[in-house]
């Protein structure tokens, strides 16, 4: 407890800076910019209405999508990457340990910018590409594990959506289970941050899991269809 309250307590202007800077950044949404220039209209107004990949796969073709996929991609990347570069210098003990903290706020404040845009009256995407650009930024081996569930999951199911929940599940687990075991020096030779904490597994853990719930809420009408048994598949040319 006491280093979250040093941590909070000396560098609260710039965990306000990367906050900040993470939400306005990711706030801006790649495929509502990319379907206004191709078809001139807006991604919300077509398919399941998300502002996200797959919805711009379905309306409006593959290489909006891939733009789009990689302007979501590059917001967490880059917000993340801020914070980072905010604590570089930081000459203190656990210098380490709290550029971890301020990298995985940063993603947290990047994954609400996109699903809450302030700039498109706060509705967004549903964060999917934007979290796994903050797994490979705050711990890659969470995105291995990420895309493996993914394969897995997508080679049964063919379902974007179910791939994305299941995915919003496991990170959570991952997160803390890839601290612990770093906290225990079993993969600490592998680990993005050394000397790693309890205090820093649970937080890191908890600001995953709040992301997951963030997720899995904007997946709401995804589970109502899938429930229904409405919701669509990818196929195999897509």
């Amino acid at each position: 407890m006491e280093e979250l309250i040093n941590f909070f307590g000396t560098y609260w202007l710039r965990i306000i800076i990367a906050a900040v800077a993470a939400y306005f950044i990711s706030s801006v949404n790649t495929s509502i910019i990319v379907t206004r220039i191709v078809i001139h209209k807006d991604i919300r107004t077509l398919g399941s209405g998300n502002a996200g990949f797959t919805n711009v796969l379905r309306c409006v073709g593959k290489i909006p999508a891939v733009i789009t996929f990689v302007g979501d991609f590059l917001k967490g990347v880059i917000s993340v990457l801020i914070a980072y570069l905010l604590m570089l210098g930081v000459t203190d003990a656990n210098a380490e340990l709290y550029q971890g903290y301020i990298m995985y706020i940063a993603g947290l404040f990047a994954v609400i910018g996109h699903t809450c845009p302030i700039y498109y009256k706060f509705k967004g995407g549903k964060g999917v590409v934007t979290t796994a650009a903050v797994m490979l930024m705050t711990d890659w081996r969470v995105l291995i594990v990420a895309l493996f569930v993914f394969v897995l999951v997508f080679s049964i199911t063919k379902i974007i959506s179910v791939c994305a929940i299941a995915n919003a599940i496991v990170y959570p687990i991952s997160v803390i289970a890839l601290k612990l075991l770093d906290f225990n020096g079993i993969l600490s030779f592998m680990a993005p941050t050394k000397n790693v904490t309890l205090p820093f597994a649970v937080f890191t853990a908890f600001t995953a899991l709040i992301i997951s719930v963030i997720v899995i809420i904007r997946h709401k009408d995804n589970i109502k269809r899938l429930m229904n048994g409405t919701e669509k598949k990818i196929t195999a040319k897509k």
